[in-house]
């Protein structure tokens, strides 16, 4: 199933080129604040089987091309990220910053994202008014937490997994803290939906790819990962409780690149979506530590 956010909060499941609104089947009400309905139909998702296959028979329906399609998850929690978890990336970064040795995510862990930098695939992606920088794209594989939970096995882990979904992790390069190089408005678009698990490809044998201006940049296979999916849950599990709506970005495989204001982007992931994104010039962003000496 395809589980998507639209027109200021709407939720819908996606059926061919049209959406059902299934917006009733959680308490909260589209557009209020937060945007937390999304997370409540996740919590709940185990107990719709019977509504939802009432509404996707008999449910009001608008086509795909007249939705507003939004982050499908708006406010999680936490949006949990994986640095250097493809060996190819890491040896790009090597050379691309001139460090003779790179943690890889199995040593190294993860880092949390500003949950405010989430955005949707019909969004464009806000260059920050920061002169003298690269801000690079990092194709990614979203994972959608589902049940919640505490030290999860790696052998239970897949159990806690929603669906997946594509994302776009975006940074400025430098020395500054990794989260505020990453956690700009728009840097993590998201989307187009999720895919249930049970109808997505096997968590390792999922390929995924950038294209920017129609020109491939990056193509992986989640089998390349170092540190797998399931692994990841328990890894990010170890340190916090998980939640439904929770997001993990899987990590960017090799071909980072600079983007420019005017460039398009198009992110790729088989059996779940993918998204075409515009590039456009912000006037926020600027502060004196960008100016810092690196």
């Amino acid at each position: 199933m395809k589980i998507a956010s639209f027109n200021r909060g709407r939720i819908g499941v996606v059926v061919d080129d049209e959406l059902v609104d299934v917006t009733h089947l959680q308490p909260h009400a589209a557009g209020a604040w937060p945007p937390i309905g999304m997370i409540a139909f996740i919590a709940a998702f185990p107990t719709l089987t019977t509504k939802l296959e009432r509404a996707i028979q008999s449910g009001e329906r608008i086509p795909l091309s007249r939705a507003h399609l939004e982050a499908p998850v708006g406010w999680p929690n936490k949006v949990v990220a994986y640095p250097a978890n493809y060996h190819a990336h890491v040896e790009e970064m090597k050379t691309g910053t001139g460090l003779i040795s790179t943690f890889k995510a199995d040593g190294q862990g993860f880092f949390l994202k500003a949950n405010s930098s989430l955005s949707g695939p019909c969004d464009p992606i806000r260059l920050p008014a920061v002169s003298g920088r690269e801000i690079h794209h990092e194709c990614e594989l979203a994972i959608v937490i589902g049940e919640g939970g505490r030290q999860i096995p790696a052998s239970q882990a897949l159990r806690h997994v929603f669906g997946y979904s594509c994302l776009l992790d975006m940074v400025i390069r430098g020395k500054e803290e990794r989260v505020m190089r990453k956690s700009f408005d728009t840097f993590c678009p998201l989307g187009p939906w999720i895919v249930t698990a049970d109808e997505a490809p096997a968590h390792d044998e999922i390929e995924l790819r950038l294209l920017v201006g129609g020109k491939i940049r990056q193509s992986a296979h989640t089998r390349d990962l170092i540190v797998g999916i399931p692994e990841m849950i328990s890894m990010a599990s170890s340190v916090m409780t998980l939640h439904p709506g929770d997001v993990i970005a899987t990590g960017t495989p090799a071909g980072v690149g600079p983007v420019f204001a005017g460039d398009r982007l198009r992110i790729e992931i088989s059996g779940i979506g993918e998204m075409e994104l515009d590039v456009v010039q912000d006037e926020c962003g600027n502060h004196d530590v960008w100016r810092k000496p690196q």
